[in-house]
């Protein structure tokens, strides 16, 4: 069983119709029962870290997830998703997330003509080195809606970065089992759904679909 994470405050309409043109396998929602005993996570979620994290521990699933993370069970997290994997975040005050990735949350830096914030668009996507989202390191353009995003502490834990402004910005993540994309695949297209399509084969050669 794969667990789907619902924040509350988001449409998971659209990611779910893109899983389907994938063929990804049948999701359940996840809950504190069941995520000890899935073959995977997915966390996608937009709006504002706080609230993430909140919905998070309302619902019980802060802790299921870190021991799933922690057991090798895949976790993918999608646009806020990828944020709720760092240590800490800056959005709106200091809060902790769940601390799969060593980094932090930061608002994005505007410091050339042309750059706003948010970041709302299309955005040209480097892959760093071959990956499970990336594994052929083949660059794509993919569909962005954020004002934050992850810095990490470790160079190693960056899959793709986009230039924004004057440096580069990480918008995916893998560190072993915990991967993360800043934009939103279901909204990419034939990009999209190819990196979607990378994370459900790397789950089936896996034995976890």
């Amino acid at each position: 069983m794969i667990a789907l994470v619902d924040l509350n405050i988001g449409n998971l309409g659209s990611i779910m119709e893109a899983f389907r043109r994938v063929g990804a396998p049948s999701t359940e929602k996840a809950t504190a029962e069941n995520v000890g005993s899935c073959k995977a996570v997915l966390l996608p979620g937009v709006g504002a870290f706080g609230d993430g994290m909140a919905s998070l521990r309302e619902q019980g699933l802060e802790e299921p997830i870190r021991s799933a993370a922690a057991r090798g069970v895949p976790v993918l997290g999608i646009c806020l998703g990828i944020q709720l994997l760092a240590m800490t975040s800056e959005e709106h005050g200091l809060h902790r997330g769940l601390g799969l990735i060593r980094g932090k949350v930061v608002k994005l830096n505007p410091t050339g003509p042309g750059f706003r914030v948010p970041n709302i668009g299309w955005c040209d996507v480097t892959p760093s080195r071959e990956s499970v989202l990336f594994p052929d390191a083949r660059p794509g353009c993919f569909y962005h809606v954020h004002s934050f995003h992850l810095r990490t502490d470790e160079p190693a834990d960056v899959a793709a970065s986009m230039q924004y402004s004057d440096e580069p910005v990480t918008c995916a993540v893998e560190q072993g089992n915990v991967m993360g994309v800043q934009f939103h695949p279901e909204k990419s297209q034939d990009d999209g759904l190819r990196l979607l399509d990378q994370f459900f084969d790397y789950l089936r050669r896996n034995g976890r679909a």
